[in-house]
C-alpha cells in the first residue's frame, strides 16, 4: 500500500513514537515522555517526565531479543499511566450519570429514587479503602491490576479463542503446520474484527483521529519540515512504524514459530504459546526494526499488511486543534540533536 502525498523516503527516520490519548497524545522521545491533553477550556496541558529505563540503566536489556520485550512492557505501563492521567481532565462521573452503568441500573432497581446516593456511598467507600490500604502507591497499584486484566484478556481472545476454534477442525485437517496456519488465520481476523468495532465507538474514534494526528506530526519532523499545523496536513495519516503494525507482525511471527511445536494437547498448547509469547515479541521487534529503517520493496511487502489495518480501523483524519496537540507533545521531547533519536 502506498502512503499517499509521500514519493520518497524521509531524510531521517526517528525513534520518537507516540500514543493517542483521551484528547491527548503520548511522545517518548529519547530522554522524556510528553503528555499533551486538549482541556475543556481548550487549553493544552503539558506534562514532561524524565525516561528511566531498565535499558538505560543496564546494557542487559540493549540485547536483541530481550530490548524488545522490555520495551514493550514499559511501553504498556508507559501508555497506561499516560491514558490514566489525560482521564483525569474529564468527568467520567458526569458521563455515566448520562449512560448508566450495569451496577448503576441493578440500584435503581433495588433503591429506585435513592440510587444515585448508595452510587456515590458505595464509591466514596472503595475509594477510602483502596487509599487506606495502599496510600501514595494506588495509582501504581490501579495500573499494575488494570496491565493483568488486559493481558489475561488479550491471552483469552488471542490465544485462547482461536485455538479453541481451530480445534473444531482437527478432525479434517491433520498436517499440524496446516492447523498452526489456520489457528493464525482465526487470531489475525478476531483481531480485524476487534479493531473495527472499536473504531464505530464515538470515543475511541476521537482517540484514533489523536493517533493520525500523531503519526503526520513524526511524517512531518522526518521530512525536515517546520512543524506548523499547515505543514503537518499535508502529511499522510498512515505511518510504517506504528504500534499496529508491530501488532500485526506478532501475529505473523506467531505462526511461524508455534509451526515447531506441532499440534499437542490443548493445556500443552496453551503453555506453549505463553511460554513464547516473549520470544516472539522479541522477535517480531527485531523485524520491525530492520524494515523501519529500509525502503527496499521487501520492507514495503512486510509493512503492507499494518498500513492496511492502519488506514481500515485505527487511524482516523485529525482537525488542527488534535495536530496541535501531537506537535505540542512532539516539540517537548526534541533535543536538539537529530542523532539522539536516529533509527540505528
Amino acid at each position: 500500500m502506498k502512503i499517499k502525498n509521500i514519493d520518497k523516503p524521509p531524510k531521517h527516520i526517528t525513534t520518537i513514537g507516540g500514543q493517542a490519548l483521551i484528547e491527548g497524545i503520548l511522545m517518548r522521545g529519547p530522554r522524556d515522555v510528553a503528555i499533551a491533553v486538549r482541556k475543556k477550556d481548550n487549553e493544552i496541558e503539558l506534562k514532561k517526565v524524565k525516561l528511566n529505563t531498565l535499558a538505560m540503566r543496564y546494557k542487559v536489556f540493549k540485547l536483541p531479543l530481550i530490548r524488545g520485550v522490555v520495551g514493550l512492557v514499559e511501553s504498556l505501563a508507559f501508555g497506561l499511566k499516560a491514558l490514566m492521567y489525560s482521564a483525569e481532565f474529564f468527568d467520567i462521573e458526569e458521563d455515566k450519570e448520562d449512560k448508566p452503568g450495569l451496577f448503576y441500573k441493578l440500584l435503581e432497581k433495588i433503591y429506585k429514587d435513592r440510587a444515585k446516593e448508595k452510587y456515590e456511598k458505595i464509591n466514596n467507600k472503595i475509594d477510602s479503602g483502596l487509599d487506606k490500604i495502599f496510600k501514595d502507591k494506588r495509582q501504581d497499584v490501579e495500573i499494575a491490576v488494570t496491565l493483568i486484566i488486559s493481558l489475561l484478556l488479550s491471552i483469552g481472545l488471542f490465544m485462547f479463542l482461536p485455538t479453541l476454534i481451530t480445534s473444531l477442525f482437527k478432525n479434517i485437517i491433520h498436517e499440524p503446520i496446516i492447523l498452526n496456519l489456520v489457528e493464525g488465520l482465526i487470531r489475525i481476523a478476531i483481531f480485524l474484527i476487534y479493531v473495527v468495532f472499536a473504531s464505530k465507538v464515538d470515543e475511541v474514534g476521537r482517540v484514533f483521529e489523536y493517533h493520525g494526528a500523531e503519526h503526520k506530526t513524526i511524517h512531518c519532523y522526518e521530512y525536515g519540515d517546520e512543524l506548523t499545523v499547515e505543514n503537518v496536513k499535508k502529511y499522510p495519516i498512515l505511518h510504517p512504524r506504528c504500534g499496529t503494525s508491530f501488532l500485526f507482525m506478532v501475529m505473523i511471527v506467531s505462526i511461524l514459530v508455534l509451526s515447531f511445536f506441532g499440534w499437542p494437547d490443548p493445556v500443552k498448547r496453551l503453555l506453549i504459546r505463553l511460554v513464547m509469547l516473549p520470544v516472539i515479541a522479541g522477535i517480531s521487534y527485531e523485524i520491525n526494526r530492520i524494515i523501519g529503517k529500509s525502503s527496499s520493496p521487501l520492507a514495503y511487502i512486510i509493512s503492507y499488511p499494518g498500513l492496511f489495518i492502519q488506514k481500515i480501523a485505527t487511524v482516523k483524519e485529525p482537525d488542527d486543534s488534535q495536530i496541535e496537540v501531537a506537535i505540542k507533545a512532539l516539540e517537548a521531547v526534541l533535543t536538539g540533536n537529530k542523532e539522539e533519536d536516529a533509527w540505528k
